[in-house]
């Protein structure tokens, strides 16, 4: 998690996947993109949805959905694709909805419960905003190390 000191707050952008909302540190995120065609490629994770062109860069496209194996439905149009940096490489993620970008007090973050059906290597902690829970990801652990080289290999 990434924190700055004076202020003890991380700025989150927040979207939905199911009925769960879930937060990413905004340093992560380059851009918000509605659903754009998404050319599929054999031999891939079944998580991984396929390939975009964002403006002449092809970028991987992964559905947290599947790779969190949950029930799949189909998009719609509140359907964004996040794009992030994961170790250094940068992946598009489909999300039901981006919902707002906010400010969390660190003091508000909990480590995750052990009894959580995601697995909690994706998640850095639960932040309580008023009466909502959201689930802070940490996307660098979303992909294994076999699953990057995949991904390195797909961007070129």
């Amino acid at each position: 998690m990434e924190h700055t000191t004076s202020e003890q707050e991380i700025q989150l952008v927040t979207f939905r996947l199911a009925s769960e909302e879930y937060g990413l540190p905004i340093t992560k995120v380059q851009e918000i993109n509605r659903l754009v065609p998404v050319t599929k490629l054999p031999q891939t994770p079944n998580f991984m949805e396929g390939i975009i062109n964002l403006r002449g860069r092809i970028i991987p496209v992964i559905d947290l959905r599947k790779r969190f194996e949950m029930v799949i439905s189909d998009h719609d149009d509140d359907t964004r694709i996040i794009i992030v940096e994961i170790n250094g490489q940068v992946v598009g993620v489909t999300v039901d909805a981006v919902t707002e970008v906010i400010s969390l007090h660190t003091a508000n973050i909990e480590p995750p419960p052990a009894t959580v059906a995601l697995d909690s290597k994706y998640i850095d902690g639960v932040g309580k905003i008023n009466d909502r829970l959201i689930i802070l990801l940490d996307i660098d652990k979303i992909l294994t190390d076999q699953e990057e080289l995949t991904v390195k290999k797909i961007s070129g």
